[in-house]
């Protein structure tokens, strides 16, 4: 298969090395935690919307959040688990698929970050402008905040995608767990400088911006906080931002780390690591820190559990 050159039809997967002793522990680990993800995610999605004390603008845009932690694990995780039974040599996926794939996984990466930006921003006005909040979160802004925050991601991953199959590829190996841009056109015969370039500044762009705006946001809600002195509204901006927060630096991290190692060859394993990091990790913690940390959405699935248990 690796013989074969110029614009082969298929391609092979390198995926994960793993030893007969670990296979299958290693399946039931990745399987466990994909089904946890899809159970905990799309039971998300129904809570907030089955429960009417949950339609307020916070909980409708953070629905985004699980519906794309659900379908980045569904593109990459079952393809995997198949692929742990076969031998390296027989891990085979046609280009189409594999573009398919990339795009899927970066259209993933940019909407975690969009939506996490237009969270933030609902979050600020709650904070800062409360007298006015229902003014201007109305259900036309929650539908323009949610659409920008697809839209921009489909706009610069569809040119991401778009530069990268324009090039004839000469090498068949993804050396990868699964299908990405990068691992796409390190498979180009030309010089790929235009990828290259266009893919930094597209990862700069959207990792700096969301860092920026996530900064800037917090720093006025701190000042907010701090010049209002009332410590019911500092604990509420405690709990809801603290949240916040802590989804996005575990998703910043692991994703800087994933990108930051496809630079080097010599840490391969390690990119595999931060890669499968990134989707196993927010995908299990985000629906487990907000139903912790949101009262109402704990009380609205209590009232779920109790009303069940009382029926009978």
């Amino acid at each position: 298969m690796e013989n074969l050159t110029f614009n082969s039809p298929y391609l092979q997967l390198e995926g994960m090395a793993v030893s007969e002793q670990t296979l299958y522990p290693t399946f039931l680990f990745f399987l466990i935690f994909y089904l946890l993800i899809m159970v905990a995610n799309i039971g998300i999605i129904l809570l907030i919307t089955m429960e009417r004390s949950l339609h307020e603008p916070m909980y409708i845009l953070f629905c985004n959040l699980p519906f794309n932690d659900a379908f980045g694990n569904s593109v990459i995780v079952p393809r995997l688990l198949g692929d742990l039974f076969k031998p390296t040599s027989e891990r085979y996926i046609s280009y189409t698929d594999c573009v398919a794939q990339a795009f899927c996984f970066h259209m993933y990466v940019a909407a975690s970050h969009t939506v996490l930006m237009v969270m933030a921003f609902d979050r600020y006005v709650a904070i800062c402008n409360p007298l006015h909040y229902t003014t201007i979160m109305t259900t036309k802004m929650v539908a323009k905040l949610t659409a920008s925050a697809w839209g921009v991601a489909l706009l610069c991953v569809s040119i991401l995608l778009a530069l990268t199959i324009r090039l004839n590829h000469c090498g068949t190996l993804i050396v990868n767990p699964f299908c990405d841009n990068a691992s796409l056109f390190k498979l180009a015969c030309e010089n790929p400088y235009i990828n290259n370039v266009y893919g930094l500044t597209y990862t700069a762009a959207l990792l700096g911006s969301s860092l920026g705006y996530i900064v800037l946001t917090y720093a006025k809600i701190t000042a907010v906080c701090i010049n209002r002195k009332n410590k019911t509204l500092n604990s509420k901006a405690l709990k809801t931002c603290s949240t916040h927060l802590t989804v996005y630096l575990i998703m910043w991290m692991s994703g800087f780390t994933m990108i930051i190692l496809h630079r080097f060859s010599g840490y391969a394993e390690y990119r595999k690591g931060a890669a499968l990091l990134f989707h196993v990790g927010p995908g299990i913690l985000n629906p487990v820190i907000y139903a912790l940390q949101s009262t109402e959405i704990r009380h609205a699935l209590l009232k779920i559990l109790y009303s069940k248990r009382v029926i009978p």
